[in-house]
């Protein structure tokens, strides 16, 4: 069950909580957010995997998680002959925090909306 908002606004909230809240990351997902944003290159899955300790698997679908999110971005790079491979590497910070800020203005003009169809609703028996 999702807290309440004014308990909330009481905690003492942490920038890390911003990815939880707009995407509903897990511990996992943060952490590869996390590795991948410290590293001076891209990263490959395996890499990250290695990086945060857990199977290939676990880390690529984790990564998915992060490419559906837009916090990180995909590029193809070649090897040798036909062959290619992805990295990856967080998106932009401020295209991060331009689209979290889009979503809460969203969501404000949303809870906005609901407000006032509880004040007619309810308002009618007050008066």
């Amino acid at each position: 069950m999702p807290e309440a908002i004014r308990a909330t606004l009481e905690d003492d909230l942490e920038c890390e909580f911003l990815l939880d809240c707009f995407h509903g990351l897990t511990e996992l997902d943060r952490n590869c957010f996390e590795r991948l944003v410290a590293s001076d290159d891209p990263l490959t899955v395996d890499e990250l995997a290695d990086r945060v300790d857990r199977d290939r698997t676990t880390a690529y679908r984790s990564v998915q998680r992060l490419l559906e999110a837009d916090l990180v971005v995909k590029t193809q790079v070649s090897g040798e002959g036909s062959s290619y491979y992805h990295v990856y590497e967080p998106e932009d910070p401020d295209a991060i925090a331009d689209q979290m800020q889009r979503e809460l203005n969203d969501y404000y003009a949303k809870m906005g909306q609901l407000i006032h169809e509880f004040r007619d609703k309810f308002g009618e028996r007050s008066g």
